[in-house]
């Protein structure tokens, strides 16, 4: 138990907590010394989060800087520094971000010592705990008031949060409360379990494909409880062994800690920077959680199991390598010499249900207007390419925009690893390969896209050009092959034209940049500009029609709609509204001629 020492002042300090959702609140405390948060109801910020440690962290307010110390399993992001059981001397107003939280610490003013007020929304005598009314879930509470703590008037200008003073003597970090479940068990102790699993089971000799055959769980998790119940005593006390045992299943058979993130529909990226750092993005927002990997080992091996099913392998040698999971999901590894901190995984999931068009608009990625035409366009087989940064969403609308090509149709899908989720019958999926160890045997995706042009396709799909295959691309587009979709990453329509120009260059043909130009402005219709803004959301910034060349030799665009930004709300919301620029695209009498747009319907 580590208890907070009181100074000879206390300090009215603010404190606002704001979660990854938008979710708002503030209380005001006046701690003689320090205060606490964390998960635990004992704390005088306590946060109802998995993501957020029993307690987290201990503040020590002081006249112009406050001191935070981190007492949590997996570290606190305190402005630009990760502390791990450390303290830092930080400026009031500094983000300190909490698990799935933002605390920030703002300092009212000093106050002579001894002076202890209450402030709630209706004052009363103290009573015991079971006396008071709870707070919902979710909301920051107040510790347990203790007996003897007086009860001061209320300020009418303060905010009607719950405000308490907490003696030196209640003001105390539970490290028991934290030798909670995996994350508090020492690592060597972790590491005996793997061992005596390993010997057990000899699951070290075990062919990795067979490794998710169900049958073995059962024998893992019994061998498991076997191991943790002779260790008894060398477990700290307070561990959920039944929590434990789960997670070093998982860690031993699956993909770990990480298992539990793979089944949040809320989370869409698990980024592991080491075996005790892993982050999620959750609702947009980049998290630091309490999971952690026994040690670099474990990473390895859940590495290995994810790429070799797949025919790939990773090692000192070849460092790297891209793979997916069985969803579909992408997962990208790094190991050392390349991850200095140790190996490093980042997986974007993919959606369980593939999302629709009703959910883009639903969720303000675009509107009805925009949806229509793009799905005008894509069953017309007018060529779109669908441009926008990293994790802006450009796959997912490629997916969505590739449902509506009609089902009688043959498509070709090539990809790095394959994340189309194609309902239609006739889909012919392919994915690269890399180089084997002695170098050979490796198929590009320009590779791909020159074979897919033998295999009669109607359509082709590019899940991304970042190569020469663009001018392949760009010539199956204009040689017959009319209604393909690729992305590729650049952040406006004017820069993705400048990216295809690039690409084509990278093919190794001594071509002019006027004949890329005419390549380019023969081949696509439509560029459509994929955005992630800095509140998270991701929306459709604008789509353009390559109209040809200008005067200046230059590939023209003509902007069809486009997301105006107006402003920001709340908690960093951006404002805006879709609006269609007044251009109506050339190729509207052939949505008229094929029956697109009925008598009486709007152009657009």
């Amino acid at each position: 138990m580590i208890a907070a020492v009181a100074g000879s002042a206390s300090f009215d300090v603010e404190v606002v907590l704001q979660s990854s959702t938008g979710t708002r609140r503030s209380v005001r405390l006046r701690p003689e010394g320090a205060f606490t948060v964390g998960r635990d109801e004992r704390c005088a910020v306590s946060i109802d989060s998995r993501f957020v440690s029993r307690t987290h962290i201990v503040v020590r307010p002081g006249e112009r800087t406050m001191r935070v110390e981190d007492v949590s399993s997996n570290g606190t992001l305190a402005g630009d520094m990760i502390l791990r059981r450390t303290a830092a001397e930080l400026a009031y107003g500094t983000p300190i971000v909490v698990g799935d939280h933002t605390v920030t610490v703002m300092l009212q003013s000093p106050i002579a010592s001894g002076v202890s007020t209450v402030v709630s929304p209706t004052p009363q005598p103290a009573t015991s705990p079971s006396e008071r009314t709870p707070l919902p879930a979710h909301s920051m509470r107040t510790s347990r008031m203790p007996a003897h703590a007086p009860i001061a008037t209320i300020p009418p200008t303060l905010p009607t949060e719950s405000v308490i003073v907490l003696p030196a003597s209640d003001l105390v970090v539970d490290e028991e409360g934290q030798s909670e479940g995996f994350g508090t068990v020492p690592a060597d102790v972790r590491r005996e379990i793997h061992r005596q699993l390993l010997e057990l089971l000899d699951l070290a000799k075990m062919d990795a494909t067979k490794v998710d055959d169900p049958s073995m769980r059962p024998k893992v998790l019994t061998a498991i409880r076997r191991i943790v119940h002779n260790l008894g005593s060398r477990l700290p006390a307070g561990t959920d062994n039944d929590r434990l045992i789960g997670e070093m299943a998982d860690e031993a058979l699956g993909l770990g800690p990480l298992e539990r993130f793979l089944g949040d529909a809320t989370i869409s990226e698990v980024m592991v920077l080491d075996a005790n750092t892993i982050y999620v993005e959750k609702n947009g927002k980049v998290i630091l959680t309490d999971a952690r990997f026994t040690d670099d080992e474990r990473v390895r091996a859940v590495i290995e199991r994810i790429v070799t099913p797949l025919g790939r392998r990773i090692d000192e040698s070849s460092p790297l390598v891209d793979a997916r999971l069985k969803d579909g999901s992408r997962v990208n590894a790094v190991i050392r010499p390349l991850a200095l901190r140790g190996s490093c995984i980042t997986i974007r999931k993919f959606a369980r249900t593939p999302l629709t068009v009703e959910r883009l608009i639903e969720f303000g990625a675009m509107n009805e207007r925009m949806a229509r035409f793009l799905m005008r366009s894509v069953v017309a087989k007018k060529n779109v390419v669908i441009s926008g940064g990293t994790g802006s969403g450009k796959t997912t609308l490629l997916n969505v925009l590739s449902g509506a090509i009609p089902s009688e149709e043959r498509i070709v899908t090539i990809e790095d690893a394959a994340e189309l989720q194609l309902k239609q019958p006739h889909v012919v999926s392919l994915e690269t390969r890399p180089a084997n160890i002695e170098g050979k045997g490796e198929y590009t995706i320009r590779d791909l896209v020159k074979n897919a042009l033998r295999m009669r396709p109607d359509r082709i799909v590019v899940g991304e050009c970042r190569g020469g295959e663009a001018l392949d691309m760009l010539q199956a587009m204009n040689t017959g092959h009319d209604g393909s979709l690729t992305t590729t990453h650049a952040n406006s329509p004017v820069e993705a034209v400048a990216r295809l120009e690039t690409l084509c260059l990278m093919a190794g043909l001594d071509l002019p940049v006027k004949a890329i130009r005419e390549q380019i402005a023969g081949s696509v219709d439509l560029i459509v500009q994929q955005t992630r803004f800095s509140d998270g959301s991701r929306r459709v910034s604008s789509v353009a029609e390559v109209t040809g060349l200008n005067d200046d030799g230059e590939v023209s665009l003509r902007p069809i709609f486009e997301f105006v930004r107006t402003g920001t709300g709340p908690n960093g919301k951006i404002e805006g509204a879709f609006r269609a620029t007044g251009y109506l695209p050339s190729f509207l009498d052939t949505f008229i001629v094929m029956g697109l747009i009925r008598s009486g319907e709007a152009y657009l």
